[in-house]
């Protein structure tokens, strides 16, 4: 006798939790790696191929999917001599992204961390200062993080 998971056939945008319709479109490995390397401003197919590794019909899928999604825009380039390829940019709703990735970035820093210290650490653009993500309430009053009650 064999079993396996009971899958539904809703829409990602059916489910009522917010966390699983965002894992539905970003929740796979290279999805949050080509966003993470969009940030740093890799724009082009084989930007991303060589940066992440990762094979190229994965990559087509990956990018077709953030496109579709509105996380990235494709834009048309020509070098001299060379057919019409694509460039992908992040739009407004990728760039809402930014959250997500330095919430994982502190989370791995401080629970998986890299045995030579962060590779990467976020600064506050002209001062330079190290700058962290934090819950506050309404009055801008850092909140700790609870556990659920």
């Amino acid at each position: 006798m064999s079993t396996s998971a009971k899958t539904t056939d809703r829409p990602p945008t059916e489910h009522a939790c917010a966390i699983h319709r965002s894992l539905d479109l970003l929740g796979e490995k290279w999805s949050l790696l080509i966003i993470r390397d969009a940030f740093r401003g890799t724009t082009r197919f084989s930007g991303f191929r060589d940066s992440l590794g990762v094979p190229s019909d994965i990559l087509t899928a990956r990018l077709a999917t953030l496109v579709g999604a509105g996380v990235l825009e494709r834009r048309a380039y020509r070098e001299p001599g060379a057919r019409e390829r694509s460039s992908y940019h992040l739009t407004a709703r990728g760039l809402a992204l930014k959250t997500v990735l330095v919430a994982l970035q502190e989370w791995g820093d401080e629970f998986v961390p890299n045995p030579g210290g962060p590779v990467t650490l976020v600064r506050r653009a002209g001062t330079h200062e190290h700058v962290a993500l934090v819950f506050v309430d309404d009055a801008g009053t850092p909140v700790p993080p609870a556990a659920p009650a």
